[in-house]
């Protein structure tokens, strides 16, 4: 019998490639995805009782109140699902290995390439939640924290990813404002996928860093989506980080990933180079298809 690994929020862009690439990258598991309909996080009794049911020998803790706007409207529930939620997930998964999705907003964008012992310094009440929860999570040796910043993918919906976003708003006939002045390292879903598959493999528990080789602006990013999407012709514009009118936003979330590279068969792509190195097949874009 295969052990069994839950893996929370599998309803969510990053549940459902490690869900649906299991059996590629971890055929050794017993994979379990639970969504919001499967787990409601903020009901103790009931979590507990699926963890009695299942018996996980490891959790990927995926799920989160992600939205920086959503968090700021409704902090408690921000911090109700994002912490303690996440602290009571670890307690139930004290003896087993426990990855937690943490987030490059723990820090406050001023300077780049952030590594795994620059000082946390979050501006958002999302940051502000992840760097929380992440110093529960920390206090067990056998738990991992992965802090990554902005992924591409394909949902089942089509309203996860920041690039169905901006198709969606782009085929509503609207303009896409895409800063030059605010720097991310994005990352195809497929591609973090996989990485947390072969860090639970190697068993080495910690804090990484997961971000694409490539510090690019939000701007840079639209330029490189743009022969892939159609819709976008036409449609971004131009902006600065300056004129935001939301929540803040850290400048520059690039991040050092020298440590979790180490550790990976495969080497961490960057944004333009794995979509130079794309194929216009049938299969999904975001998809980290072994040659």
């Amino acid at each position: 019998m295969k052990p069994v690994v839950i893996v929370t929020g599998a309803a969510g862009l990053i549940g459902q490639y490690l869900v649906k690439t299991a059996s590629r990258w971890a055929p050794e598991w017993d994979v379990r995805g639970l969504t919001r309909a499967d787990l409601d996080l903020t009901d103790r009794p009931h979590v507990e009782r699926i963890w009695q049911s299942i018996k996980p020998s490891a959790v990927v803790h995926c799920a989160a109140m992600s939205r920086t706007k959503d968090c700021e409207q409704d902090p408690e529930k921000a911090r109700r699902i994002n912490v303690k939620a996440t602290a009571h997930l670890a307690k139930l998964s004290q003896d087993m290995p426990f990855i937690f999705l943490s987030s490059g907003e723990v820090f406050d964008g001023t300077t780049d390439w952030y590594s795994e012992t620059d000082e946390p310094n979050p501006i958002n009440i999302y940051g502000e939640t992840k760097l929380d929860a992440e110093h529960v999570v920390l206090q067990n040796p056998r738990h991992t924290i992965l802090r990554i910043v902005l992924t591409a993918g394909t949902s089942q919906n089509g309203d996860r990813s920041f690039v169905e976003e901006m198709c969606r708003v782009a085929k509503a006939g609207q303009s896409v404002t895409l800063y030059a002045d605010e720097f991310r390292c994005p990352l195809p879903a497929g591609v973090i996928a996989r990485a947390i598959w072969e860090l639970i493999d190697r068993g080495r528990p910690g804090l990484y860093h997961l971000g694409g080789a490539e510090r690019l602006s939000r701007w840079e990013i639209g330029e490189a989506l743009q022969p892939w999407y159609p819709e976008l012709e036409g449609r971004l514009v131009r902006g600065s980080a300056q004129n935001h009118p939301g929540a803040a936003r850290p400048t520059d979330l690039s991040l050092r990933c020298d440590k979790i590279q180490s550790l990976l068969s495969f080497r961490i792509p960057g944004f333009r180079q794995w979509l130079a190195g794309r194929a216009r097949r049938g299969h999904d874009l975001w998809d980290y298809i072994a040659p």
